[in-house]
């Protein structure tokens, strides 16, 4: 059999930014990184657009990565440190590993690259002791640091003087630093802020930076007690810097190396960003970037610069801007003594917000507002609009996501423990059901951004899947670990609790018999209840799986199939009818968790597993079609629209969501589609569609309200039908896109074209009027 087209990934929603660690985010030259929980984020300046572009995704640590620091004197090479006890050295440009130390002795906490000390990283854990890596040459191997160890406090971070060879200071929870240097005394657990002394309060230092012009001072930012420029040779506190507000408290600062004095700093509770100069006690400016707080920041230290415009583009690069060599002059600051540097500030935020802020000009450079910071158990589509995808995560939150602009729609209010799963509300009722770890349901009216009902039933009991029956609005369903299937309504009356064996994880609704469920149990059992009747018992019970039954999917298309993946990392068939397992797909080599059938073609079925991968199946025969290896960590949630039936989203323990076309599966239906044939070679009905070796055919709703359509149109159908078809089969973004000109071309009036049209590629004739329009 000839090898399928792959399945084409066609969007990435990245992670946002990990809060759990300090040392997460770097730069270097026209490069910045920062890293989520599982993966490290490389942007690189495109030159010719001026503007920043994701490069490279390093996914190369298993568990949560506690540091990143960038070489020194090779741009291309970074280092990473991870929960695994594992530090990479990774080449950006060759997208590799280049070495590996797969035993750190402890979790490191923070790492740094040896300053004037070729390839070497250093590394600490928690008290020490500081061990150094000399990762190439004839000293290549680990060595501990004479001197640093044996702390009384754990270490928050250190760093080493950029100009002098081997000064370190460390930072610690207590408050304190230590500083050691070749030939001079060590100095263990010093300058704790002055409030602090004969206490046993800690205040732990949050943030430590060498001012880059001396040898000695160093500033420092302690949780509560501020920020202070101290001599690390004296040991005394030379400035304290006063804050405008008593609440406020620093997470991160950096200096300006681009203006001498200059550094900037971050807010833990708000996102404010604050210019400083050490020769005044007080901010400069402040700007209220977001309403949540700083995480981390990194100036670029040297702002890139724009090649000079060839002469293959004399005009579209002719512009002058903060990265282009023509650099604008500085911008006043309120008080005109003090001039605002032009340089870019690497900011991450505690919501996994991610941007590059151009200090001169006062806005954004680039601005990931916001992102899933740990695992992506659920993702749907909302019923009612394909553009709307929602996700829920370990880290407390759902988010809604408009997939043509990827961005942050709406977000949940939070603070939920971990979300395992998400319904949405049938039609356009706008609400979304949630279900937690810990706290029970909830139902989430997104407009209003309020928690509406919550559902209490299972008490403090995990909830592992929610289902809002779409047959009948106002039933929704749960399963738990404490092996209840509870059906109420959605103002919380129980209406059935069926008991289960063993926890119960997954559930879904009939899409035939609105009082049809089935549910997948940890006793390796598949069961169909029948609410209709008042027994408890279950209609059926299939049995096969050798392992846990995960989740469970009905087939939209045909009655009485249903598909159920397990942790024995099988996917089983079963006809309800028959009361028979009618195939068994293998080859996933771990827990399957994500399953979705498609909405027109009735045998296609795709998993995704613990085992990185998104397989494809044909039913009929058992084969896998495609493998799908993107992701870097285990696949929870699949899902696509009955509308967009060949755009998949799925979501990951990556902390991403990644969106794909299957239409290279199903190439042979648009070439029919193109060539004009006749209806029987595209659209069918199930029986026939399932035959096998049958070629792909469409049999769900709307290819046939396509045809419908199609075949009420009088005169020449053909554009109308090529327009429907290709919003069917093409990922979002440019497909309306496309039409939209297509109809500017053929004369259609613009009062006739969408809202969104001058977002996207316009007609040449309008960039001057919607620039008026925007402008105005």
């Amino acid at each position: 059999k000839a090898k399928m087209s792959h399945v084409k990934q066609v969007g990435l929603l990245a992670a946002g930014c990990q809060p759990w660690n300090k040392d997460v985010c770097a730069a270097s030259g026209d490069r910045f990184a920062y890293c989520a929980t599982l993966a490290i984020y490389i942007y690189q300046l495109d030159h010719q657009y001026n503007e920043f572009k994701l490069r490279a995704i390093m996914s190369e640590h298993k568990k949560t990565i506690t540091a990143i620091s960038w070489c020194p004197h090779n741009p291309d090479v970074f280092a990473s440190a991870s929960a695994d006890s594992l530090v990479i050295i990774w080449n950006v440009t060759e997208q590799k590993v280049v070495a590996k130390l797969d035993n750190t002795r402890g979790i490191p906490v923070s790492l740094s690259w040896c300053w004037n000390a070729g390839d070497a990283v250093a590394f600490v854990s928690h008290r020490g002791p500081l061990y150094i890596w000399t990762i190439s040459g004839p000293d290549s191997g680990v060595t501990v640091h004479r001197e640093a160890h044996s702390f009384l406090s754990d270490i928050s971070l250190f760093r080493w003087h950029p100009k002098k060879k081997g000064k370190v200071v460390f930072g610690h929870t207590d408050g304190s630093l230590s500083i050691f240097q070749p030939g001079s005394k060590n100095q263990k657990h010093v300058l704790r802020p002055e409030s602090l002394e004969g206490t046993d309060e800690e205040d732990p230092v949050t943030a430590l930076e060498w001012d880059p012009l001396s040898t000695d001072y160093l500033l420092v930012a302690n949780l509560h007690n501020g920020i202070r420029l101290v001599d690390s040779e004296s040991l005394s506190s030379i400035t304290t810097f006063n804050f405008p507000s008593a609440a406020a408290s620093v997470q991160c600062l950096a200096w300006v190396s681009s203006a001498p004095g200059m550094f900037i700093t971050g807010d833990s509770q708000v996102g404010v960003l604050r210019i400083w100069n050490v020769s005044r006690t007080t901010p400069i400016d402040n700007f209220k970037l977001k309403k949540t707080g700083f995480h981390g920041l990194h100036v670029l230290s040297s702002p890139p610069k724009k090649k000079s415009c060839s002469s293959q583009y004399p005009t579209k690069n002719h512009h002058t801007s903060s990265t282009s060599e023509a650099v604008p002059p500085p911008t006043l600051t309120q008080n005109q003594a003090f001039s605002l540097p032009p340089g870019h500030a690497v900011c991450c935020f505690m919501d996994g917000g991610v941007g590059l802020y151009d200090m001169g000009a006062r806005k954004w450079d680039f601005l990931r507002d916001l992102g899933h910071v740990e695992t992506i158990f659920d993702c749907k589509f909302k019923p009612d609009n394909p553009d709307l995808l929602a996700t829920a995560s370990f880290d407390g939150t759902i988010k809604v996501w408009d997939i043509n602009t990827l961005t942050a729609v709406y977000t949940s209010p939070g603070n939920e423990g971990v979300i395992y799963s998400l319904s949405w509300a049938p039609g356009d009722l706008n609400c979304i059901a949630g279900a937690t770890s810990r706290n029970g349901g909830f139902i989430w009216d997104v407009p209003k951004g309020k928690m509406i009902t919550r559902f209490s039933e299972h008490g403090k009991n995990g909830i592992f899947c929610i289902a809002w029956s779409h047959k009948d609005s106002k039933r929704i369903a749960t399963c738990s670990s404490d092996g209840f299937c509870i059906i109420r309504t959605i103002d919380g009356k129980v209406l059935h609790k069926y008991k289960h064996p063993a926890a119960v994880f997954g559930c879904d609704w009939s899409q035939n018999n609105k009082d049809m469920i089935a549910t997948g149990c940890e006793d390796k059992n598949v069961r169909v209840y029948y609410l209709a009747t008042s027994s408890d018992q279950p209609l059926k019970v299939f049995t096969g799986h050798t392992a846990k039954v995960f989740h469970v999917r009905w087939s939209p298309l045909r009655e009485g199939i249903l598909c159920s993946g397990s942790d024995d990392g099988t996917v089983r068939i079963w006809d309800y009818t028959q009361d028979a397992c009618i195939n068994v797909l293998s080859g996933h080599t771990a827990p399957v968790r994500g399953l979705m059938w498609n909405h027109e073609i009735p045998y296609l079925l795709i998993s995704g597993s613990w085992d990185y991968t998104i397989r494809v199946w044909d039913t009929r025969d058992g084969t896998c079609l495609d493998t799908v290896y993107d992701h870097g960590a285990d696949v929870y949630g699949l899902t696509c629209h009955p509308s967009r039936p060949f755009t998949m989203a799925s979501c990951s323990r990556d902390s991403t969501v990644r969106l794909w076309s299957l239409t290279p599966l199903i190439h042979p239906l648009q070439i029919n589609i193109l060539a004009d044939r006749c209806w029987d070679e595209i659209i069918s009905n199930t029986d026939r569609a399932v035959e096998s070796g049958a070629p792909p055919l469409l049999c769900g709703k709307v290819s046939r309200d396509i045809k419908q359509e199609v075949e009420k149109w009088t005169g020449n159908p053909r554009g109308k039908k090529l327009r429907w078809f290709s919003e069917c089969f093409s990922p979002p973004g440019g497909s309306k896109n496309l039409w939209d000109l297509v109809a500017v071309i053929k004369g259609q009036d613009d009062s006739l074209l969408p809202q969104n049209y001058c977002k996207g590629i316009m007609h040449m004739k309008h960039l001057i009027r919607f620039r008026m329009v925007s402008e105005a």
